[in-house]
């Protein structure tokens, strides 16, 4: 795959080097981000240029960012948000001067994702990280401070400390907020920022809730089929579109990945997708896995051959790894896991490629 890539937290927070990066087969771009500007604030040409200047000299390319984060007064539909819009705006078109194509985002209220268990022990000896849905009934405190205490010294994404200092009152924020208040808000800060990409050549790719369910009474509007449709419905520009995350759609086994990969490819309204395996475990429950369809419950092989046979051509990467051969990084986001699932992934679209030539 031509735009396969690789998710790094920058020389500052990650053990993993763009050395590290550039070694692994068939591997071209990089997808970063700029984890010291604050939630709402501008990205300036400057720190994007120095990012972008980095990732190049180091042989790879950077045309996917992963995240732009959307404060959560954009979510809640403040009146402040406004001024968070104009500078989300002013980021796009600093980031397009840099060659960006592709801005994930997810409009998840508080948590941008959740397990209840960063380290869960599989029978080889590695270690994943897995949900059970009776561990969210205690206090998101608790959860704050599990998370925090075991994700061996670094900031997970959306898991920012500063924020979540204040989950009494962000939870208090959200009071009143429910699905059709949230996609009316999504909707209005989609018309505001189109425009702009559409100037600039950037398209928008929302990132699945994780997991696709409510939790703590909190709404969530992007965990299936329909849920895709009704967001592609609140602005028909091509620009709005979807990263489609095949661990967090799939866990909810009802849904079909490889036919939601078929309608949104085939419309040019997918262009990021995160390919990773889950294992459901019952009740609701699962827990991460190699990437290989035998160690999980999705097949892998189905979800390449729809990008394949819908000629998908956008950028692609690994999702969470197992930690194995010691590593004892950012849970979900190692080296050596991860770098196994893209050798995978290549392997089955050569053959893939191959049988269809």
């Amino acid at each position: 795959m031509k735009n396969m890539g690789f998710r790094w937290y920058g020389s500052q927070d990650d053990a993993i080097t763009l050395e590290n990066i550039r070694q692994i087969p068939g591997t071209t771009q990089v997808v970063g981000a700029l984890f010291d500007v604050p939630v709402g604030e501008v990205w300036t040409e400057q720190k994007i240029k120095a990012l972008k200047d980095e990732v190049e000299a180091a042989g790879l390319k950077l045309e996917v960012i992963e995240s732009v984060n959307i404060h959560d007064d954009i979510k809640i539909g403040l009146p402040t948000r406004d001024k968070y819009i104009e500078n989300y705006k002013q980021t796009i078109r600093n980031l397009a001067r840099y060659g960006i194509k592709v801005i994930c985002y997810n409009f998840m209220p508080v948590f941008d994702w959740l397990r209840t268990d960063l380290h869960y022990q599989l029978e080889d000896g590695s270690n994943v990280m897995s949900f059970e849905e009776k561990l969210v009934e205690r206090d998101p405190e608790e959860i704050i401070k599990d998370v925090q205490e075991n994700s061996n010294g670094y900031v997970l994404p959306g898991w920012e400390p500063e924020r979540l200092a204040e989950i009494k009152q962000l939870f208090k924020s959200y009071e009143g907020i429910d699905e059709a208040t949230l996609t009316a808000n999504l909707k209005y800060f989609l018309d505001e920022i189109i425009p702009v990409c559409e100037e600039c050549d950037v398209k928008m790719a929302m990132h699945p809730d994780d997991p696709p369910r409510p939790l703590f009474g909190l709404p969530r509007i992007y965990k299936n089929l329909q849920d895709m449709r009704a967001i592609e419905a609140l602005n028909q520009s091509k620009y709005n579109g979807f990263t489609i995350c095949t661990g967090s759609l799939g866990e909810n086994p009802e849904n079909d990945v490889p036919a939601i990969i078929r309608e949104f490819v085939k419309k040019d309204k997918a262009p990021f997708i995160h390919v990773r395996n889950i294992k459901h475990t019952g009740n609701g429950n699962f827990h991460e896995s190699a990437h290989l369809s035998t160690e999980g419950s999705l097949d892998i092989y189905e979800i390449m051959k729809a990008l394949y046979e819908t000629g998908f051509d956008g950028y692609v990467r690994p999702d969470h790894g197992r930690n194995i051969w010691g590593e004892d990084g950012r849970p979900g986001y190692g080296l050596y896991d991860r770098a196994l699932g893209i050798t995978y992934l290549n392997g089955l679209w050569e053959a893939i490629e191959k049988e269809n030539k």
